[in-house]
């Protein structure tokens, strides 16, 4: 028997088969894999292109400068069912940013999981003492975002998510390449930053913003005679003494000729000499206590209850998660009626009391009761009496251009920010108005992405009869089909 024709020549035909299809196989594999790892192609097939960041986004992504490191303190086992899409969303969400920002050639955006129980250290170094929070580390700079800045909440339900829009907010603050000053006026006995008291202190305040990249400094107005170029605001909390006339005229000066941004906060008292100031921009802070007999509408320690909110960016994060303001005495602040027509002045009645309560302009005498006609109500049109106004200068609708013009928020509290109170609702009312008047709330042209649910509705019939099908007709059609198989073998 010729060799090629003996079972040995088989043999070795078949090994040599063998061989040359495994290297087949794994060329074929190698090849694929270096194929995906240099060039990847991704496809979103979502109705709503859920995994797909914006144009804006990935812009952005494309001029990082520095690293971004992105940490996502969320419980691993939540209890809550929203918790757990929220924590599915953002990681998800997490993943497109290092991608795109690998994709661009520049890997500068990294992430980690942190689970706040058990890397207590990294977590208290991080600045991060609650749960579900993301953080945003760029060097030294710092944005923290949490459940509440994630999504659009009505009626007590998701309707949209806003991740992108918050990520890349937190992105361009991390990576400016400037912080901004904010200067709290002095002098005047003004409750100042460095302040420890609970009463009189705003050095919880001051943490925060530093901590939100905000440079804090003092600003005493009867010792400079121009404001700082750098100003972005200017905050002025309870002063107690009144302001000097050349005081005045700065302050006027900053907010209508420079655009500046201005905070008021007033306790019940005379306004400092502050009147001309806030007729000019439409407010009136009268020397008027808010008072309320509805045991609804406080705390068991007394402090006033706020519920009642107009929609805009500073409040809208109160109204979507239904939070309550917390503050001790306050003054009606409300919008000038007698103020002459303005269309380049847009007020804003920002915060209103209770439908009970009433201003009571003889709150010094030992007994204080609702006079009519002497006495503030809240009409028909507004019930609630306003204690916090918002007055901006805008364009005028004739004008083809956009002109910067100033902000001024006027609170009738000062407790607002105090550090007894400043937590939950007042936080994030002091948060969402600086961020407001600086302009860190620029609203980017990247939509909200809806929140879709998908419910299956049966009756009792309609489940049998899908019961019955999963039950009996598909293993019973396998079963057939097995049957024939045989049946076709067989003969």
């Amino acid at each position: 028997m010729h060799w090629p024709d003996s079972f040995q020549a088989n043999r070795w035909l078949r090994t040599i088969n063998l061989v040359l299809q495994s290297l087949l196989f794994l060329s074929l594999f190698a090849g694929v894999n270096y194929l995906a790892l240099r060039y990847t192609w991704r496809f979103d097939l979502t109705r709503n292109r859920f995994f797909s960041l914006s144009a804006e986004t990935r812009s952005y992504i494309e001029q990082l400068k520095e690293p971004v490191h992105i940490v996502i303190a969320f419980e691993t086992q939540p209890d809550s069912d929203d918790v757990a899409q929220a924590r599915r969303d953002v990681i998800s969400l997490v993943r497109e940013y290092t991608y795109a920002a690998g994709s661009a050639g520049q890997p500068r955006i990294t992430s980690e999981e942190l689970d706040v129980f058990q890397q207590t250290r990294r977590a208290a170094s991080l600045g991060i003492d609650n749960k579900n929070a993301i953080v945003f580390v760029c060097g030294e700079r710092r944005h923290y975002l949490s459940l509440g800045d994630l999504y659009v909440i009505e009626n007590g339900e998701k309707r949209a998510f806003t991740g992108e829009r918050a990520f890349t907010a937190a992105l361009l603050s991390v990576t400016a390449p400037a912080r901004q000053k904010l200067y709290f006026l002095t002098g005047h006995g003004e409750m100042e930053p460095g302040n420890l008291s609970p009463n009189r202190g705003l050095s919880q305040l001051r943490d925060e913003l530093r901590s939100r990249n905000f440079d804090i400094e003092l600003l005493d107005l009867a010792k400079t005679r121009r404001l700082p170029e750098d100003a972005a605001m200017l905050l002025a909390v309870a002063p107690l003494a009144p302001y000097l006339p050349e005081e005045q005229e700065r302050l006027r000066d900053y907010l209508s000729n420079k655009a500046g941004r201005f905070l008021l906060a007033l306790n019940p008292g005379p306004t400092q000499g502050l009147d001309q100031l806030l007729q000019d921009w439409g407010v009136r802070a009268e020397d008027v206590l808010l008072l309320d007999t509805d045991p609804q509408e406080k705390t068991e320690a007394g402090d006033l209850i706020l519920r009642r909110f107009a929609a805009h960016p500073i409040t809208q994060l109160l109204i979507n998660n239904q939070i309550t303001l917390l503050a001790g005495r306050m003054r009606v602040v409300r919008p000038d009626p007698n103020r002459p027509a303005d269309p380049t002045l847009k007020l804003t009645s920002l915060i209103g009391a209770s439908p009970t309560a009433w201003g009571e302009r003889f709150w010094h005498a030992d007994t204080a009761q609702y006079d009519r006609g002497i006495d503030l109500r809240g009409t028909t049109n507004a019930p609630s009496l306003p204690v916090a106004v918002v007055s901006e200068r805008v364009t005028a609708a004739n004008l083809p251009f956009s002109v910067r013009g100033g902000r001024l928020i006027a609170l009738g509290s000062a407790d607002f920010l105090a550090n007894s109170r400043l937590d939950g609702g007042n936080l994030v009312l002091a948060r969402n108005a600086i961020n407001w008047a600086t302009e860190r709330d620029t609203q980017l042209n990247i939509p909200p992405r809806p929140v879709t649910k998908f419910q299956l509705s049966l009756s009792q019939t309609e489940l049998g009869k899908l019961r019955l099908g999963l039950l009996l007709l598909v293993p019973g059609a396998v079963a057939l089909l097995g049957l024939c198989v045989y049946w076709s073998r067989r003969s």
